[in-house]
């Protein structure tokens, strides 16, 4: 029903930024929670940011607190991920997901739809 394309991925130095973007089809977008997990070769997918249907909660993974911001431009069906301040450790693929009751989940299990992913890779 929902489709997600990931963008915006590349290589940057450490310190420098990314904005990572997922587009999302369909009319219902609105009423989907969205959030972003990254995964690392060999490593499980872990959460990384999520935003409600409202626009008005988000929650992040500990180790990007501050440094990565969340949003959600509904009239264009698409959610950003604001990167700041990347470090090596940030490496991975970034994947966008969808959850239809509109709530924020942190285990990936629970998501109804996902990008393809997208590749940030960060240089010490």
């Amino acid at each position: 029903q929902v489709q997600l394309v990931e963008s915006g991925g590349g290589l940057v130095q450490a310190g420098g930024s990314l904005r990572l973007s997922c587009a999302a089809s369909g009319r219902t977008f609105s009423s989907y929670a969205m959030s972003w997990f990254r995964q690392a070769p060999g490593k499980e997918r872990e959460f990384v940011a999520g935003i409600r249907s409202s626009g008005g909660s988000t929650s992040y993974k500990e180790a990007v607190k501050g440094r990565f911001t969340i949003s959600r431009d509904n009239a264009k069906n698409t959610v950003y991920l604001q990167m700041n301040s990347l470090k090596p450790e940030d490496t991975a693929v970034y994947y966008c997901a969808a959850k239809s009751n509109g709530w924020i989940y942190r285990d990936p299990g629970v998501y109804d739809y996902w990008g393809q992913g997208t590749q940030v890779t960060v240089s010490s």
